[in-house]
């Protein structure tokens, strides 16, 4: 099976924003431009599922004018970017260097912002990717956040959904607009 993920367009949000699970909208024009580049690369017919957050909506909305032919788009909230609770809208580089440390000190379970761990991200991921599995297609669109294509990232390199420190952590993931395909 061949898993298309396909991020949001840019957030209509200033630069340097963690704005994580944090219902914003992504700019029109680009999710415009990002669904029309995506859109010949899936067959007909392939299932569409797409995070609850609303940048995520605009590009599966663009994406269906241009390919009427993908299938209904399935919401799943387990595909939501990570919540970075307290320093979600706050800026990257206000946010103090202790912080930053006890993340580090214990990437996998310690709550960034006291909402979401890199574990229960990658558990949620795991989640959603164990119930494709029965799947009749070969295909399958996800309209999603960097934070969950790192997870589908570690989760398919590893064989596992457990991690022990960034160094782990995919470095890559697309640029807002931009996809990849991984082979389930």
């Amino acid at each position: 099976m061949k898993l298309w993920l396909l991020r949001h367009a840019r957030v209509l949000l200033p630069e340097g924003l963690c704005y994580g699970a944090s219902d914003v909208p992504a700019d029109a024009a680009l999710t415009r431009e990002a669904a029309q580049a995506f859109a010949p690369l899936p067959p007909p017919g392939t299932p569409v599922w797409v995070s609850g957050l609303l940048r995520t909506q605009q590009m599966v909305s663009a994406l269906q004018t241009v390919r009427p032919d993908l299938g209904a788009a399935r919401m799943d909230t387990r595909l939501n970017e990570m919540d970075f609770g307290a320093w979600e809208l706050q800026r990257w580089d206000s946010m103090p260097r202790s912080a930053f440390d006890a993340w580090m000190a214990d990437f996998a379970h310690h709550r960034f912002g006291g909402a979401e761990s890199t574990q229960m991200l990658l558990y949620r991921v795991a989640a959603a990717l164990a119930d494709l599995r029965p799947a009749k297609t070969t295909d399958v669109v996800w309209v999603t956040h960097a934070g969950v294509i790192r997870a589908v990232q570690h989760i398919v390199a590893s064989g596992g959904v457990s991690i022990v420190d960034m160094a782990q952590w995919p470095k890559d993931a697309p640029e807002p607009g931009g996809w990849t395909a991984l082979s389930l």
